[in-house]
């Protein structure tokens, strides 16, 4: 029997990869361009994951070849703690400035999410002098054994992996599923029975959380974590990584709380700040920034040139085809379909999100009526019947019921309209098959 090239891949990567390594589609890339990618066999997809939040100006823009290709002719690597380059200070002086709030900031990159979370954690400890770390329930910041602890989801990103490292502490996260009285109770018995507030150094946060389903902080709470951290001098850092460069509606997610006097004292950045290409970043107050001593901070590959290179091409992007006003009207669009859809279909429970980071929730139905009881099963028949349809989605949420859209900013309308009809086919499709 003849096995297709993505059976015989398929054949290939289990005996040579670890199963740890969960892959979504049956299918292996080829080729991609803008919003389409093509797999081995070319077979096309439209691209509603963007590498999980990473391509935000698609696959490929012209310009951050251009850019890449250009930096590829001068050097690839130098190590930047052993001989720096201007690109690196000329980027961080940007993010300096693009970020919310006039004071005085700093930037430092590195490679990863996760380890622009560890190193925030970092800088927080030396600013401060306290070791206890506060996040929340239902939160991602990496897979990194630290970043692991403060990942407020077990399955699967802790299950095994213990011990995690100590003084790390979960409270609900307020959003459209938690009472933020609940959480204010919370905290305080916290504060009674486990850690002082004199010893937590800081409070991290999503804006949105997006592995836990796209939930958006309430702007009171956002109010509430900023008057608790002044009081107790703990510092407020807001995990930017998924939400950053344009997918909330904002270059960053803080700015929609800038108009009620709430600032982050640091800010954690990748994803889409160098469109696919490896790069992080912290950005924050100066005074803290420059806490750990000369050598605290750093990373073979931190702040690659390549990946610096690109970030200057995606900020020009941005800036040049006004990306930030086309999300949010691509998010718009987005959200009044799926609304619509809501009136026919009882499985969906929410419509929720900011900008272009939408997600629909869905839960069981029970004569046309929907339940409180989350429906993963149904989640996946979506994503399922999408895929079938040749549209890549991601599922999310703490009891995977979620599903959220990460379409590049740079769409064209008309694959954006057949991504829609795609989407109206598979939740049509999975009511017809549960």
């Amino acid at each position: 029997m003849q096995h297709s090239k993505n059976e015989q891949l398929q054949a290939r990567r289990a005996a040579a990869t670890p199963r740890g390594i969960g892959v979504m589609a049956s299918f292996f890339a080829d080729r991609a361009d803008n919003s389409e990618l093509w797999d081995v066999e070319g077979r096309r997809f439209i691209d509603f994951a963007g590498g999980i939040a990473v391509l935000n100006t698609g696959h490929r823009h012209p310009k951050v070849i251009a850019a890449i290709q250009a930096q590829l002719e001068r050097f690839t690597h130098t190590c930047y703690q052993i001989v720096p380059y201007e690109s690196y200070i000329a980027l961080a002086e940007k993010i300096n400035q693009l970020t919310p709030g006039q004071h005085v900031k700093k930037t430092a990159f590195f490679s990863t999410g996760a380890e622009a979370v560890e190193n925030a954690i970092k800088i927080a400890r030396a600013a401060t002098k306290r070791s206890g770390v506060i996040a929340f329930s239902g939160s991602f910041h990496g897979r990194s054994l630290f970043a692991s602890a403060l990942t407020g989801k077990v399955a699967p990103y802790k299950i095994g992996f213990g011990p995690f490292p100590p003084e790390v502490y979960h409270l609900p996260f307020p959003c459209h599923c938690a009472n933020l009285e609940e959480v204010k109770r919370s905290l305080a018995t916290l504060f009674k029975a486990s850690i002082e507030p004199s010893r937590v150094a800081a409070i991290i946060f999503e804006p949105v959380q997006g592995e836990g389903g796209f939930n958006v902080i309430q702007t009171e709470a956002m109010r509430w974590l900023r008057d608790v951290c002044d009081e107790h001098g703990i510092l407020l850092i807001a995990d930017e990584v998924q939400t950053g460069f344009g997918r909330t509606g904002k270059l960053f997610a803080m700015e929609h709380f800038e108009a009620v006097g709430v600032l982050p004292d640091l800010m954690t950045i990748a994803k889409s700040m160098a469109a696919g290409l490896n790069l992080s970043a912290v950005c924050g107050r100066a005074e803290i920034m420059d806490a750990p001593a000369p050598g605290g901070l750093g990373g073979t590959y931190a702040g690659n040139p390549l990946a610096i290179a690109a970030a200057h091409a995606v900020i020009e992007v941005f800036e040049e085809e006004g990306l930030i006003a086309r999300g949010q009207q691509l998010g718009d669009q987005l959200k009044a379909r799926l609304n619509v859809m809501r009136t026919k279909m009882p499985q969906i429970a929410d419509v929720r999100g900011l900008g272009a980071m939408v997600a629909v929730e869905f839960n069981q139905a029970h004569d046309n009526f929907t339940t409180e009881l989350p429906d993963a099963a149904f989640t996946k028949l979506v994503q399922a019947q999408a895929l079938q349809r040749g549209l890549i989605l991601l599922t999310c949420g703490v009891n995977a019921n979620v599903i959220r859209f990460l379409f590049p900013l740079t769409i064209p309308q008309a694959q954006f309209d057949e991504a829609l009809g795609i989407i109206e086919e598979a939740l049509i499709a999975a009511k017809a098959q549960q």
